[in-house]
């Protein structure tokens, strides 16, 4: 089944035409500006094959109903001028006849084209009549991505200039396939890892189906809704959303990794390299809350939200550069260090004042917090060469046995089983 077929029998109005296995180009532009371009082309030639075919291109756009007509047909016709005037030797109306083709397929934007040709001003205008559009346009989008860095530092005080740059930036990737609201007519919206989708579905069409621009082809479809809908709603549809969003979890899974593997990680890095993945926590999680401070004095490293709606916390400490050793040893057998029980003491403090507050922060902030649970993430195994991870495994294990609310992890066991659920996943 070729896309265009699959497309078709879920929906009759995506917005997307498909041919066999090639998928049509965007909309070909013809108006005006590209008319008065065309007009000094025809100046400029000499041979009068090549004047043949530039007015066959003037027939061609004048025969719309309503306005100028272009279509694939008006591509043809410029390469056969542009095949013309090569075979003639007449280089310099090859060069103008590429950029008619340019502006006519979208690379040339309109006022670059109109700039270079001078096509709507008179010889006393001054020569860059878009300076001050190009000046407000360029102060705007400063404007915008400063404030993106702002709030990003906001969530993130702690963060390095690097990483306010890499979110900046991936936000102006998503910018490409803004779209505008339907509720709201007038407004856009940047829908988050578009970017991304759209980077997935190119590879895929330039490794596994045959499409004549398969960026073309990624662009239309993550700019659409209703195709991203269609295949949302749809099994084998949902087989690409979900390997794209694999995709996406090997990609963080790889830097977390990265994260808890070096030696000078704070608790801040592991933090930040943990924000926003709650599914690496377990599937019996939903989403991850916004608020940190819930109980006054205490703030939480990261607060999630189970299935049934009650809060889970998590409590980091660090990786590689913990201080301390996670056991040691006790009568012939391994056991839990001072750093644990200190970290599953902290956690309970937690949990004891999220109980204090239960009331108002059920009332204020809608979450139930009378179950709540407490994570403690602590160490790596590669910390304490004298003890082969599996004892230091089995004796956090044992320890949690004997507690109710509260769990002790080693990173690596967390990436673990993270990484073995994505393996499952596929």
């Amino acid at each position: 089944m070729t896309l265009q077929q699959y497309l078709d029998k879920k929906s009759a109005e995506v917005p997307l035409s498909v041919a066999g296995t090639t998928i049509v180009p965007m909309d070909v532009r013809s108006d005006f500006a590209l008319k008065l371009q065309l007009n000094h082309v025809a100046e400029q030639a000499v041979d009068s094959r090549i004047k043949d075919t530039i007015e066959a291109v003037f027939k061609h756009m004048a025969s719309g109903k309503s306005s100028y007509r272009g279509g694939r047909a008006l591509v043809t016709l410029l390469e056969k001028v542009r095949s013309t005037a090569a075979a003639t030797d007449e280089w310099q109306v090859v060069r103008l006849v590429q950029d008619s083709l340019d502006y006519a397929e979208g690379r040339i934007l309109r006022p670059d084209f109109e700039e270079r040709y001078r096509l709507f001003q008179r010889s006393t205008e001054p020569l860059s009549s878009h300076q001050d559009y190009l000046a407000r346009t360029l102060s705007g989008v400063l404007h915008y991505f400063t404030q993106v860095g702002n709030d990003y530092l906001a969530q993130h005080p702690e963060a390095k200039p690097a990483e306010v740059l890499a979110h900046v930036e991936s936000v102006g990737k998503d910018a490409r396939y803004m779209q505008q609201s339907e509720e709201s007519p007038g407004r856009y919206r940047i829908l988050r890892g578009s970017a991304e989708v759209a980077a997935w579905l190119e590879q895929v069409f330039h490794e596994r189906v045959d499409v004549e621009d398969p960026e073309t082809a990624a662009r239309r479809i993550v700019m659409s809704p209703g195709s991203l809908a269609i295949l949302a709603a749809d099994k084998e549809g949902q087989l690409l959303l979900q390997a794209a969003e694999v995709q996406r979890r090997r990609r963080d899974l790889k830097a977390l990794r990265k994260a808890i593997e070096d030696p000078e990680a704070r608790e801040s890095d592991l933090q930040r390299a943990l924000d926003g993945q709650h599914w690496i926590f377990g599937g019996q999680f939903a989403s991850q809350a916004v608020l940190r401070r819930l109980v006054p004095g205490d703030e939480v490293d990261i607060p999630l939200i189970r299935g049934d709606g009650a809060l889970h916390i998590v409590e980091l400490k660090r990786s590689m550069s913990l201080r301390g050793s996670l056991v040691k040893r006790h009568r012939g057998s391994w056991v839990p260090t001072a750093e644990v029980h200190d970290a599953v003491s902290q956690a309970v403090n937690y949990l004891v004042g999220l109980d204090e507050h239960r009331l108002r922060i059920r009332d204020e902030l809608g979450l139930e917090t009378r179950r709540a649970s407490a994570l403690v993430l602590i160490g790596h195994p590669a910390l304490q060469p004298d003890a082969a991870e599996e004892d230091i495994t089995e004796a956090l294990r044992t320890l949690n046995t004997h507690l109710n609310r509260v769990e002790v992890v080693t990173y690596k066991e967390l990436v673990d089983n993270a990484d073995r659920a994505l393996e499952g996943w596929c």
